[in-house]
């Protein structure tokens, strides 16, 4: 445990997290193999289904990135930017926990991925963020108004039994972290203009993964 985590409370997250990317179907990120055309930029959405950090409460918070990287993120070193949106509902502890779980402070999963990534930071602001998940999983959806958009249905075709969902385990390059179940969907928007960041696209990669995490371990 790192100096900064011995004096973080125990907290714990779980919920849903999904994004939009410009990879064809499925995203070979998830399989830790080199992104469709060597680089990628997308929406990554967190819905905290439920969540304590120490006696904060988090549920039903949200946290929204816009991110960008060059090459196979799992395998090398990349040049990776980001940008972050945190739920304008939350107040100053929830917002003060959030920022500690999401920017890698507070250990767990996230800490991992930071430490990971790296790269530069765009922006970050506290800004209205709706979050709506199917609870079949059929479909997906983020927006930060004016700003983002993004959203999917899940994957389907002729050989997928009816309310079936196209799902994998065990991804070598699960973005939540280790034993989570991922559904594959297509988008049908992914949208951004903000901090930098600009495209508009549809009909690409789009996964749903669960997520759970306990720290500050």
């Amino acid at each position: 445990m790192s100096e900064t985590t011995a004096t973080v409370p125990r907290w714990h997250a779980a919920g849903d997290w999904f994004d939009t990317c410009k990879c064809d179907v499925p995203c070979p990120c998830s399989f830790a193999q080199p992104p469709t055309h060597g680089d990628c930029d997308g929406v990554l959405a967190w819905h905290i289904r439920e969540g304590r950090y120490g006696d904060v409460r988090l549920d039903g918070l949200n946290v929204l990135m816009l991110a960008s990287f060059v090459g196979n993120i799992w395998a090398e070193h990349t040049d990776t930017y980001a940008a972050v949106f945190v739920d304008e509902r939350a107040d100053g502890p929830q917002r003060e926990a959030l920022q500690m779980i999401f920017g890698g402070q507070a250990g767990s999963w996230p800490a991992e991925m930071v430490s990971m990534m790296g790269g530069e930071m765009r922006g970050m602001e506290f800004a209205p963020i709706e979050i709506e998940v199917a609870d079949d999983l059929a479909s997906w959806r983020a927006v930060v108004p004016d700003r983002v958009e993004a959203s999917a249905v899940a994957l389907t075709g002729p050989t997928t039994p009816q309310g079936a969902r196209v799902q994998s385990t065990n991804l070598p390059g699960a973005e939540t972290g280790p034993g989570q179940v991922a559904t594959w969907g297509r988008s049908t928007m992914d949208r951004a203009d903000a901090h930098g960041f600009l495209w508009r696209r549809e009909g690409l990669s789009s996964k749903h993964i669960t997520f759970d995490w306990t720290g500050p371990d």
